[in-house]
Formats: C-alpha cells, structure tokens, sequence
C-alpha cells in the first residue's frame, strides 16, 4: 500500500468516507480537438480509508560501545614472557594473562627482607640498651645524658624496622605487577607485543578485553527531535530497533536507558544511549549501525494510501466523497 497520511481520528463516528484518486493520465502524444472532445472521461478509483495505529519512526546513525572495556597496561619495566591466553578466548576476572620475567624483581624483595632483618636486630640491641640505660639512671649509677643518648638510639632503630617494612611492602608490590591477571569477564583481543620484547608502562596497551555480551548503542539526536519527543508525552515507550551495515535488522529490541546531562554545542545534539543483549556477539565494540525509533501510536487514526495524495502551497490533501457521493478536498497531517 506505501506510505499513508493522518486523517485524524474525528470522522470515527461518521458515516464511511471514501478517497477520491484520479489514475488516468491525458494522452501526450498531439491530438485533434475532435479526438479530446471524443475521449472518455478520466478513471477515478474510490477507496475507503483504513483506521490503523501508525507508529512514528526516526533513525539515526549510531555506535556500539561495549558496556565494559579494559585496556590492559604493563606497571613495570621488564621482559615479557609468553602470553597465557589464545587471542579472541573469553576470560574470567584473575585469570593470568601476561607474565614479566620475576627474577630482578624477586632479588628486589630478597634484599629489602634481609634488610628488615638487619634493622629489627639493630632494633632489639637498641631496646635493650635502652632498658640498661634507664634502670642505671633510676639507681643513680648512670648519667641523664647517657639515658637520653640510649633511648633516642632505640627510637631511630625502631624507625628504621618501619622504614625496612615499608620497603619490602613495595617491593612485594613491585613483584606482584609482573603477572598481569584479567580484571573483568569478557572477550580478549590480540596481543599486541610478543614475547621477549622489553616492555613499560610507556609501552600502551598490552590487549584490549570487552565485556560484550550486553551493550550500548549511542546515537545522538538533535535538540529539536529531543524536545519533539518530550512535548509529545506519548503513553507508551518506543521501540528501538537496529539497522546493520548490510541493511538487515538486528534481531534484538532495546531500551533507552540514559540521556547525556550536556549538549553539544557543535551540533546542538544530545547523546542518547539504549541497551541491547547481544548473546551471539553480532553487536561488536565501535561497529557503526543505523539505530531505529519507532514510537507505537498512543491510538488510531485514519490513513489513506500514498497515490491518493496530492499537495499545493496549503499542504498535503486528498479529494474525498462521501455517502451522498459529494467531493471534497481534505488536508491532513503529512505523510507517513
């Protein structure tokens, strides 16, 4: 039937009323005023009009974006071992992925326990000389001077336990950043440099992985569609639908969930963002789709097939005839 135009919903409680289309077109080829006069009339093809719900439809162009994507980075200079994972494989949250050569490192926490263990022992020996140092001073066998001398010694060397604890905490840090574990459930991308490079923090990411079982499709309408929308106060929401790059929908229906708090003064739009469960993973982060509104009529209204239409410089109209077969022309509210 192609498109149709809003009649309204007013003449409901009428008597039927019919559409008046002319289909027959004048001849082009010259012709003898005699042949004109002896032409038949034009056909004229009546058809009732419909009462239908005529849903209203926008599309936009829009991009997917996982709902959740991590960037995996290095946090230490070292050598990178062989990676533990198979590149498109889904991983789970702690599940080791990169290792960087351990040993420098392990040698790093060798060394600050061994120095924990020095400063604790100089420790002990400071407390008990303290201790001395207090007990002659009680006994006025010993000097002020002396037991101050030996109690700031005990302080010092109790610092230095803290400051030695301090270090091996970091240096255990340090070591645990050489294996690089999985943050979030979700698909692994390619690693991005291979074993045995040397590699740092300034190195960029290791591999992406995306959490893409369900996701977002951004789109961002302009101001004057958003106000349209929110003036209109329909009953129902819309349907959102999405439309992949070969032209074929996606079998999946959204909902929209969040509208940006800015606008962009650029363009004058407003992100908009509905979610899509996407189990088959047809939906893929930074994929660029086509996204679908189609608003459900709040109630129904009278339509009339495309060809019926006609416009001059009031609108769109159509001829109609009604029960006691009188033409009329009826303007209507556009075309759908």
């Amino acid at each position: 039937m192609g498109a149709f135009m809003n009649l309204g919903t007013r003449d409901f409680g009428h008597s039927v009323t019919a559409i008046l289309a002319t289909v027959a077109l004048l001849a082009t080829a010259p012709a003898s005023l005699a042949q004109e006069a002896d032409a038949p009339p034009p056909t004229v093809v009546v058809k009732a009009a419909e009462k239908r719900e005529v849903p209203r439809t926008s599309e936009f162009i829009g991009r997917i974006q996982a709902v959740e994507r991590v960037d995996i980075q290095v946090r230490v200079t070292g050598t990178l071992l062989k990676p533990q994972f198979k590149e498109g494989d889904t991983v789970e949250p702690g599940q080791l992925l990169y290792e960087i050569e351990p040993a420098p490192f392990q040698a790093e926490v060798n060394s600050n326990e061994a120095q924990l263990a020095s400063a604790t022992a100089a420790a002990t020996n400071a407390d008990i000389n303290n201790k001395r140092a207090q007990e002659l001073l009680v006994t006025r066998t010993g000097s002020q001077a002396n037991a101050d001398t030996r109690k700031a010694e005990f302080e010092q060397a109790a610092a230095q336990v803290e400051i030695a604890k301090a270090a091996l905490d970091v240096s255990r840090i340090t070591l645990g950043y050489t294996r690089i574990s999985a943050p979030i459930h979700g698909r692994v991308g390619r690693t991005a440099i291979t074993e045995g490079n040397i590699v740092s923090p300034a190195s960029g990411p290791l591999t992406t992985i995306v959490k893409d079982d369900t996701v977002w499709a951004l789109f961002a309408p302009s101001q004057r569609e958003v106000l349209e929308y929110k003036k209109a106060d329909y009953a129902n929401p819309p349907v959102v639908r999405l439309k992949l790059a070969d032209g074929s929908m996606y079998s999946g229906e959204g909902s929209i969930d969040y509208m940006d708090n800015i606008v962009d003064p650029s363009t004058d739009s407003q992100i908009l963002r509905a979610t899509f469960q996407n189990p088959d993973r047809v939906l893929t982060d930074g994929q660029t789709i086509r996204v679908v509104i189609e608003q459900p009529a709040d109630a129904p209204v009278l339509v009339v097939p495309q060809v019926a239409l006609a416009a001059d410089q009031t609108g769109t109209f159509v001829l109609t005839v009604d029960g006691e077969s009188k033409v009329a022309t009826k303007y209507g509210s556009g075309s759908v």
